[in-house]
């Protein structure tokens, strides 16, 4: 069977450039997890980027704000990826479909898990920022839609890479200056969801379309064996 059923998520000419990108954003989220292991305080380049202040955005941009961290929030977030599974579907896109709440929710737990081991805080010591989470899942949402973008609009390597990096850099920088604005994250917080998301959805991307190609061999195999025998 072939056709868009069949059609990888990660398609083999983004896997190498979009490996190496995992591969780096991995390593900058260990070196800021180093850095800023048990700190409660901005650092250096976090207070030359901004003022640090527990809210810095004032009507209209601060529903804009809102509206982004709504987003990143349990309800907002369940309600953006249910709509993004049904889009893949009505696209005959299951890949996608499974890639979208796995790639996502493993990108998000994942931060989780660095807030707990790394504890930095922000406003008091029971709020954990590095990494952030909102960041993490918006970037970890639009880098399945570029991916599902790129299979659609039949983009190269080259191509289909910049898509992908463009679409993850404008969903992070949204979804960071949003929290940054709010006083719920750091800049260098930012930073690490993004290239959190960037580390471990690709990898999860390739998880999904080795688990299906194997799922595809197998239920190919018997018809194909099937087939000869009923030949001879």
């Amino acid at each position: 069977m072939t056709g868009p059923l069949r059609a990888a998520v990660l398609p083999p000419s983004l896997r190498a450039p979009l490996g190496v990108v995992g591969a780096l954003a991995a390593l900058v989220v260990a070196v800021l997890a180093v850095l800023f292991a048990g700190h409660s305080r901005p650092s250096r380049v976090d207070r030359w980027l901004v003022s640090p202040t527990a809210d810095s955005v004032r009507p209209p941009l601060r529903y804009v704000a809102d509206t982004l961290d709504f987003l990143g929030e349990p309800t907002g977030s369940v309600m953006v990826v249910l709509a993004a599974v049904t889009c893949c579907l009505l696209l005959r896109r299951p890949r996608a479909a499974v890639l979208m709440p796995a790639g996502v929710g493993l990108a998000v737990g994942t931060a989780t898990l660095l807030k707990q081991v790394v504890g930095r805080t922000i406003h008091g010591p029971e709020n954990l920022s590095y990494p952030s989470g909102h960041t993490t899942f918006f970037t970890a949402l639009a880098f399945v839609a570029a991916l599902l973008a790129t299979d659609r609009l039949g983009l190269g390597g080259r191509a289909g890479t910049s898509l992908v990096l463009a679409a993850t850099l404008v969903a992070g920088a949204a979804m960071g200056w949003a929290e940054v604005a709010l006083g719920a994250h750091y800049p260098t917080d930012a930073l690490g969801g993004w290239c959190t998301a960037l580390a471990v959805v690709p990898a999860t991307a390739w998880l999904v379309d080795r688990v299906a190609d194997r799922g595809a061999e197998r239920s190919v195999g018997p018809t194909v064996g099937a087939g000869r025998r009923e030949g001879r």
